[in-house]
């Protein structure tokens, strides 16, 4: 269940990036700052971005009465994969070998950390 709610959390987060790019990828603003400011944070993929956000929080606040921070934050790192795997598979991002070398390590480092 722990690693269950570690992975919804980190999945919470990366799709909550991912809908407000989409979401600001797709704005046309018009009009005064104020005005802009308002597209932006009514946008519906906005506000899916945040409300994935509230509910990683509300997981990860949970998560922290439970388990070392020491151990909780190193495995948040997963998102940098993810996060990886979701520019190239959605957005179509060229990705660097020194990126995919750099993911390795990161992995590497997570399977330290659980072990």
């Amino acid at each position: 269940m722990k690693f269950l709610l570690i992975f919804l959390n980190i999945l919470c987060l990366v799709f909550g990036q991912t809908a407000w790019k989409m979401g600001l990828e797709k704005l046309e603003l018009h009009g005064s700052l104020i005005s802009k400011f308002f597209q932006i944070v009514f946008s519906p993929l906005i506000l899916l971005g945040f409300a994935l956000y509230i509910i990683a929080t509300i997981i990860w606040m949970y998560l922290l009465s439970k388990f070392p921070i020491s151990y909780l934050y190193p495995l948040q790192s997963l998102a940098y994969i993810i996060s990886l795997f979701v520019g190239f598979l959605i957005f179509k991002e060229v990705i660097p070998l020194s990126r995919w070398i750099g993911t390795c390590v990161i992995l590497l480092g997570v399977y330290i950390i659980v072990k």
